[in-house]
């Protein structure tokens, strides 16, 4: 008798909020919380229509919905759209633009795996098994020097130097940092715009995911945490929780069934990349 191929399980769970602070007259921020991709645009604020350039992000981005999963194809061809709708914002002033990051559900060798996307400095971040990671690498003058070696503690300069963005007078398509991340069941990612990060330390971050269990009523927390404080600039949070993940059913005959234990580790994968084009994220 034949066998059977089941799909692989991925189901998550997603909250999100966003605010205008207490300085900015606009909340130029945009988010998306749909499967398959959840993700946040911050239009830049010293640009005309950086709220339009946000917008515009979502816009494209939402035409993805209803599908189980997104490719890094699609991810391509879907910010290469919203960068071609940010250009023809531009008009006589300076040109819009905004920065994007965000994860999707995505597989490769029928497993669950979170696809990391970003450009600019809003950030992805992943908490598992109690430990807060930062997965993106922020675009920005601040970064570079502390890439070139200078103390992160004496980097006064830069923060809001954007060296990546949609947008903001770049033509063409931005390249976009992506990697893949086996998906664990339990897993809770982080997005967010630099409003959040520039007010809340990690260790606040790590407090306020662990303390809420509801996606949405952890990024209202995080939003709020903001809100207390100076919040100089608009502050949006995306939570996404890894609800049940499990690999597909392997092709057998007869009866005997076997699946892939759920939230098999790094060390336990096998899968060839290279068609891909992206780096698997180790831990």
């Amino acid at each position: 008798m034949g066998g059977r191929h089941a799909e692989p399980v991925f189901r998550v769970s997603a909250g999100a909020a966003s605010d205008v602070g207490h300085v900015r007259l606009h909340n130029e921020d945009a988010y998306l919380a749909a499967h398959p991709v959840f993700l946040v645009a911050d239009g830049m604020g010293g640009h005309t229509r950086g709220d339009a350039a946000a917008a515009a992000v979502v816009r494209v981005f939402e035409r993805l919905g209803g599908r189980s999963w997104l490719d890094a194809a699609e991810l391509h061809e879907a910010t290469a759209a919203a960068a071609s709708e940010i250009e023809e914002l531009a008009g006589h002033g300076r040109a819009p633009g905004t920065t994007l990051a965000g994860v999707a559900t995505t597989r490769q060798a029928d497993r669950p795996y979170w696809l990391v996307f970003n450009v600019g400095d809003s950030r992805i971040y992943l908490l598992r098994d109690g430990r807060l990671e930062q997965l993106s690498v922020d675009h920005s003058r601040r970064q570079d020097l502390i890439d070139a070696g200078i103390d992160p503690d004496e980097v006064r300069i830069g923060r809001n130097i954007i060296t990546r963005a949609l947008g903001a007078g770049r033509p063409g398509v931005p390249v976009l940092d992506q990697w893949l991340l086996p998906a664990q069941g339990g897993d809770r990612m982080l997005v967010c715009t630099d409003g959040l990060t520039a007010e809340v330390s990690d260790d606040q971050l790590l407090a306020t995911l662990t303390a809420h269990a509801d996606p949405q009523d952890a990024a209202r927390a995080l939003v709020a945490g903001v809100l207390t404080g100076a919040a100089r600039d608009n502050v949006t949070a995306v939570v996404v929780d890894a609800v049940e993940v499990a690999g597909a059913e392997t092709p057998v005959d007869d009866e005997d069934a076997a699946t892939q234990p759920e939230g098999a580790g790094l060390d336990d994968d096998t899968v060839d990349l290279s068609e891909y084009g992206l780096p698997l994220r180790e831990e």
